[in-house]
Order: C-alpha cells, then structure tokens, then sequence
C-alpha cells in the first residue's frame, strides 16, 4: 500500500476502531495491559492512525509522542489529542525524524505486516529506544492465514489483500504475510530480546452482542486474530 492509502477512508476506518470487537475490546487493551505502568516515560507511537492508543496511555501517565504516514489520520489524531500534542508525518518503511535513545517505550499497533521489509523499520525503532527500552507491537497472526488461505504457503512471505467494510464504508487492505519462524529472526536480526509473546482473550468488558458464539457459549475462551509482543533492546 502507498504511505497515504488509509486517507481515502480515515474517518470510517478510526470511527470503525472505537467500538469494534478487533480493535477496541481485544487489541488496544492487550497493547496498554502489555505496556503496563508508563508513568513518565516518553513513548512513541509508531503508526498512531487517530490516536486512541496514544490517548489511552498518556491518561496513564506516557509522555507521548506519535507519527503516522497518513495525513487524514494524523488530522484525526491530533483532532482527538489536541493542537499541542506531538504529532509527525511520517513513514515507517524510512528512516524516521527522532534522535538516537529517544524513547523508552515505542508501541506499534497493527503495522509492520504492511510492510514486506521488517529489517530497516525493526533498525529505526531500535535506534530510537533508549538502551533496554521496549518495543510492544502487534500485527496479524501468520496462522490466521491457515484457515482463510489454505491454499497458499505458510512458510513463504507474501503479499495478500483483503476486503473490509469500516462504518459501513468498503475498503481493500494490503498486507505481508510472516510465518512466526521469520518474524522471530527479524527481532533478533534487529538487536532484540523477546520478552513476552501474547494471544490474549477479548477484554472482560467486552459487550456481549460482538462476542463470537463459541466464547459466548464457554466452548472457546479466546479466537486467534492478532499476535502481540514485547521486545527488549539489547
């Protein structure tokens, strides 16, 4: 996808992620429970899309800072954090605008798996984290791919689309596809030590009309959608 391909649907797309099940009730709360206390720290959202996660943890405490490669997303955010708020147009996949040891925490939601080259972004982060700072990030789970692609190989990296309807409004994705194995050897490729790996289950407070039927029966506590880890600087 182009840096600004989000600009044609930013406002379904962040009006969709107040309220859905994905975003809202399973991965923004695994992101700030994986976070933790962020009291003072200065964090960077790396993709921050309109924001919620960075409102979410400046409220914590977090000293925030974001960059989004979207200009009607980074409107939004800055709609959303105010005119103050520490906002940069900026792209992932290039080297980025921040000093070296800038952050002590830089969180990544639902980005890398647009990219098809994880080393040079996975480098930038590392550069800007203090030493022993963190990297929390989420993207796809590869075994997703399993079920909705069976005919495809898993262990190869792979271009795929998808379609989606966000409020409503259609719109078509673009991702890379990672086995687990590769997403592995770019972190320690990269200079990182993994800390923690998540599949977490949707929040507790979660409504109970967008719970899937199987969690909503007790057959299943939880649904394969998102991976989720926590990366240490080495």
């Amino acid at each position: 996808m182009k840096a600004d391909h989000y600009d044609s649907f930013a406002e379904s797309y962040a009006a969709e992620n107040e309220a859905s099940l994905l975003n809202a009730y399973y991965e923004r709360p695994a992101m700030i429970a994986l976070a933790g206390d962020v009291d003072g720290h200065r964090v960077l959202d790396a993709g921050c899309g309109s924001g919620p996660l960075s409102a979410a943890l400046s409220a914590k405490g977090a000293i925030m800072t974001g960059f989004d490669a979207s200009p009607a997303m980074l409107e939004l955010a800055r709609q959303r954090l105010g005119a103050t708020a520490d906002l940069h147009l900026a792209d992932l996949s290039k080297p980025l605008p921040f000093a070296d040891d800038s952050f002590d925490d830089v969180v990544s939601s639902l980005v890398l798996h647009y990219l098809e080259d994880w080393s040079a972004p996975l480098a930038e982060l590392r550069r800007v984290l203090k030493p022993g700072g963190r990297l929390i990030l989420s993207v796809n789970h590869p075994t997703v791919s399993v079920v909705t692609q069976p005919a495809e190989d898993y262990f190869v990296i792979r271009e795929y689309s998808e379609d989606y309807e966000f409020d409503g409004e259609p719109a078509v994705l673009t991702f890379w596809h990672r086995p687990l194995n590769a997403m592995f050897n770019a972190f320690t490729s990269a200079g990182y030590r993994v800390a923690t790996v998540s599949e977490p289950e949707p929040a507790p407070d979660t409504p109970r009309e967008l719970l899937p039927p199987r969690i909503l029966s007790g057959e299943k506590s939880a649904f394969l959608s998102f991976i989720f880890f926590v990366l240490e600087a080495d």
